[in-house]
Parts: C-alpha cells; sequence; structure tokens
C-alpha cells in the first residue's frame, strides 16, 4: 500500500509512465514557484500583518520598521528570481497546447505587474512627519498622490498574487509535474490562506498610518478614511483592551 501510494504521488498528472522535461523547462518552473509561490507572497503577508509586532509597546514605540525591510527584501528576491525564471525560457518556450499559450500570456502579464509594483514603489512619494527632516510629506499629509499610490500598489500586488496562482497551475498540466508538487503546492496555499484568516480576525492588520505615528488626532492621516480594506485601527485604549483580551483568553 504505501509503495502504491508513493507511486501515484510521483506519476504525472495526467498518469502517464513517461515524464520528460528539459532541464531548463523544469528549472524554470522551480524558481518561478518559488518567486511567486513562496517568496512574494510572503512579503504581502508581511506587509500586512507585521507592521506592528506583538510585543512592540505601541503607541508608545512607533514606527517598527522591521517589516518594511522584510518586505522590501522578500520582493525584490521575487522578482530577481522571476527575472532569473524569465532568462531560462526566453526564445525556448514555444507554447503548442491552448495550457501553454494560455500559461505564457497570462506568466507575462503576471511579469509586468511584479515589474511595475518595483518601480512603482519608487513613486511613494515623501515620508515627512514629526520624525522626519520636514513636517510636510506626501504619506504624512496623505496627500492625493499617496493615496493614489496606496491604491494602485495594494490592487496590483493581490492582483498580481492571484493571478499567479492560475499561472502556476497552469504552468504544472502544461509540464504535467508529478502529483506530490500540486499536493504540497496546495497545502502551502492553504496554510498561506489560513494563516490570512486567522491573523485578519486577530485584526493584526494594522493601518499603516497609525503603525507609523500613532493614534493621536494631531496628525492629519487619522481623520481620514484608512487606505485598504480590512485595516484595523485603535486609540492607545482600545489598543489595551484588545491585549488584555488576547492576554485572558491565552489563559
Amino acid at each position: 500500500m504505501p509503495s502504491d501510494a508513493l507511486s501515484w504521488l510521483l506519476a504525472p498528472l495526467s498518469g502517464s509512465e513517461i515524464h520528460e522535461l528539459m532541464p531548463w523547462a523544469s528549472w524554470h518552473g522551480r524558481i518561478m514557484v518559488l518567486a511567486w509561490g513562496v517568496t512574494l507572497p510572503l512579503g504581502v503577508l508581511v506587509a500586512r500583518f507585521l507592521k506592528v509586532l506583538p510585543k512592540q509597546d505601541w503607541p508608545r514605540e512607533l514606527d517598527n520598521k522591521l517589516w518594511w525591510h522584510a518586505h522590501r527584501s522578500l520582493q525584490y528576491s521575487g522578482v530577481f528570481l522571476m527575472l532569473l525564471g524569465i532568462g531560462l525560457v526566453w526564445g525556448r518556450a514555444g507554447g503548442l497546447t491552448v495550457n501553454a499559450r494560455l500559461h505564457g500570456w497570462l506568466g507575462w502579464a503576471v511579469i509586468a505587474m511584479g515589474i511595475f509594483q518595483i518601480f512603482a514603489g519608487f513613486a511613494r512619494g515623501t515620508k515627512g512627519g514629526p520624525t522626519d527632516m520636514e513636517l510636510r510629506g506626501d504619506h504624512y499629509d496623505m496627500t492625493n498622490w499617496r493615496k493614489t499610490f496606496e491604491w494602485v500598489h495594494k490592487s496590483v500586488g493581490y492582483l498580481a498574487i492571484l493571478l499567479s496562482v492560475i499561472v502556476i497551475l497552469l504552468g504544472l498540466i502544461t509540464a504535467d509535474a508529478p502529483r506530490w508538487m500540486l499536493l504540497m503546492l496546495s497545502l502551502w496555499w492553504l496554510f498561506l490562506i489560513v494563516g490570512f484568516v486567522i491573523f485578519q480576525k486577530q485584526k493584526f492588520c494594522f493601518d499603516t498610518y497609525q503603525a507609523i505615528w500613532g493614534p493621536d488626532s494631531l496628525h492629519p492621516g487619522n481623520h481620514m478614511k484608512s487606505m485598504g480594506w480590512g485595516m484595523a485601527r485603535f486609540d492607545a485604549t482600545s489598543y489595551a483592551k484588545r491585549l488584555e483580551n488576547r492576554k485572558i483568553t491565552k489563559e
């Protein structure tokens, strides 16, 4: 029985007994899965849920930059891997089947979004705020430029991650990959989804503005609508109650 299960897992998705793939195609798939299936989604989760760390004494401790450095490092690494994956198939991938052509078309769309996100990051505007050299800034004042950047950056980012799932699945089908690969990826995506839901329900999706400058009404951005869906905003009292409730729940 164990050997039958192992044979089934090692067999291609089509059930064929023969599975041959050029080395460049195999490495293209592995690198792209590492980029779009692992590195870039983790970067999104870090940016959404780690702006205020569990042991951080917010709002006395503000502007934790760990999430920013981790997010930037993961996204840069993911895009670098993506470009490496493109180089492996450049001029070699001829889409003969419908799945292969669709994989290629949607893949280029995802690649374009990934590159766009990198360049868009440089257009986020000035920071400003009490800890900056100048108080006025696009982010601190939440100018229209900053609002547009946040809306576009977040929308394109989530769309790219969702679309990449389809591209990866089409790639697995096109390559007739072993069944264990699809199983492991499915479990990984399920793990990410469950983690997302748990952190979202626990309100770890801290509003970026408050994470940086706190809840004081003196800050202009606290009088504006939070950018992004499902973002959590607190004042010092409500956040203290939240921590106390979590402590009681754990006990």
